[in-house]
């Protein structure tokens, strides 16, 4: 019963890795910017406020004006400059607009060869994720070898494991697909 626990153990720490790093492309995709206003671009964007780095959304409200505009109201207007100081900074290739009480972003409309370069962009993080996983595949069959080389398992329980593995990486594999394909549908079709 030892070893099905070992296994087990094994198969949890696959399947919590691989969730992690779909869960890691999902949340970079939600931040490239497809032409259309979206909040979540600005979720990694951190303002100097209070002599510390604090994430620009536990600093005002985010809202979408309308499809091509966010509306940032900070809670406290002194953090307007710091705000649109950090916005310039950062990478998300947009000016904003400080009226002194709000600022606003306003999305231009994609190119058709920033839409390419984006898709390029998307097609590279999708290689990255699978890279991630094939990786994570090799530590869990190396998990399976060792437990078999100290005959903590049997011949025939570690080929079932490691049939296992491979049918958990290609499901995995498929979802990252997935992914990239909707996000590159998002990207051309706007």
């Amino acid at each position: 019963m030892i070893e099905n626990e070992k296994i087990e153990e094994i198969f949890l720490t696959l399947e919590e890795r691989l969730d992690k790093t779909v869960s890691v492309l999902r949340d970079s995709f939600a931040a490239i910017r497809a032409g259309r206003a979206n909040p979540h671009i600005l979720d990694k964007l951190q303002v100097e406020a209070y002599g510390m780095m604090s994430p620009i959304h536990q600093l005002g409200n985010i809202a979408v004006a309308d499809a091509r505009c966010l509306v940032i109201s900070p809670w406290d207007k002194s953090l307007l400059k710091a705000m649109e100081k950090a916005i310039l900074a950062s990478d998300i290739g947009i000016t904003p607009a400080n009226d002194g009480s709000v600022i606003r972003l306003v999305f231009p409309e994609l190119t058709e060869e920033r839409r390419k370069e984006l898709v390029k962009q998307v097609r590279k993080m999708g290689e990255e994720s699978k890279v991630a996983a094939r990786n994570i595949r090799r530590d869990a069959m190396e998990a399976l070898k060792k437990m078999k080389t100290a005959k903590e398992i049997s011949e025939d329980e570690s080929k079932n494991s490691e049939i296992d593995v491979e049918e958990t990486i290609t499901k995995t594999m498929g979802e990252i697909d997935k992914i990239v394909a909707a996000k590159e549908k998002e990207l051309l079709t706007i």
